[in-house]
């Protein structure tokens, strides 16, 4: 198959956005073809097709989406970055009465539990307000069954693990998930389970889909889809959610550029607030 040209991929983002409410112009072009390309594979069909068929059918335009906007995540992801949190940015939070968090871009909801298990493991759980969001409904769904495929376990494992290793106090996964080789699966203990709202949410709109100021806003990898003027129009909407001191953690392959980064004081990929 040969590679989509900028002009067909225009063609299908004109097409979704007649027929929907979804808006994906400002996408960044080349990760954006990359799922089309996939679209068109897993169909099998040919553009014009795949245009014909969200045109007639809103069910079909829905699956696309849906398709087109799945990120992958894991527990304990990155487990440098958790080992700064867990050691530098929680410990800064014992005295608040109150702490919120915002996972924007949630997708299936692994980030979540791990941040619930170091809130656990820190005393903060009760005190924390725990939002969740997703263009995505299937992905958030996911999220809050909390349950995980068997092929992800060892992955898991070894983050789990390697983000406790320099740490006095250990920690066994199994406390947190049950475990099942045998029947393929890795769920979330039920005492995790309830404590993130969830809303579905489209962050190309540029609002706080919960309307409250956030100490912690999780964006990990998300941003990377987007081209460089929607990256730094959701970055001002972060800034302005955050609490002074707040911090905004992103993906260890994104940044910040531009005017917005002097309002934050850089720590890896995690950016707190003047």
């Amino acid at each position: 198959m040969e590679d989509l040209t900028p002009e067909e991929i225009q063609l299908f983002i004109d097409a979704i956005s007649e027929y929907s409410d979804y808006d994906f112009s400002e996408y960044s072009i080349k990760s954006f073809t990359r799922r089309v390309q996939k679209l068109l594979i897993d169909y099998r069909t040919d553009l014009s097709g795949l245009i014909k068929k969200i045109s007639e059918k809103k069910e079909f335009l829905e699956e696309a989406v849906k398709n087109i906007t799945v990120n992958t995540t894991e527990i304990f992801r990155d487990a440098k970055i958790w080992e700064t949190i867990n050691n530098q940015i929680l410990p800064t939070y014992q005295n608040e009465l109150r702490i919120n968090i915002w996972h924007a871009g949630a997708s299936t909801g692994q980030e979540i539990y791990t941040m619930l298990i170091l809130l656990k493991q820190h005393g903060l759980y009760d005190k924390s307000r725990v939002y969740a969001s997703d263009i995505n409904s299937d992905v958030l769904e996911i999220a809050k069954s909390g349950k995980y495929k068997y092929r992800e376990i060892d992955e898991y494992i070894n983050n789990f693990n390697e983000t406790y290793k320099d740490s006095e106090q250990k920690y066994n996964i199994n406390d947190y998930f049950k475990i099942s080789r045998s029947r393929n699966l890795i769920k979330v203990k039920p005492f995790l389970l309830d404590k993130a709202q969830y809303k579905i949410h489209d962050l190309t709109n540029i609002t706080n889909p919960f309307a409250v100021k956030y100490n912690i806003i999780f964006c990990r990898n998300v941003l990377i889809y987007f081209n460089h003027e929607l990256q730094n129009r959701i970055i001002k909407l972060f800034e302005k959610s955050l609490f002074t001191g707040g911090a905004l953690i992103i993906g260890k392959h994104e940044g910040i550029l531009g005017n917005i980064a002097e309002k934050f004081q850089k720590h890896g990929t995690i950016y707190i607030k003047k």
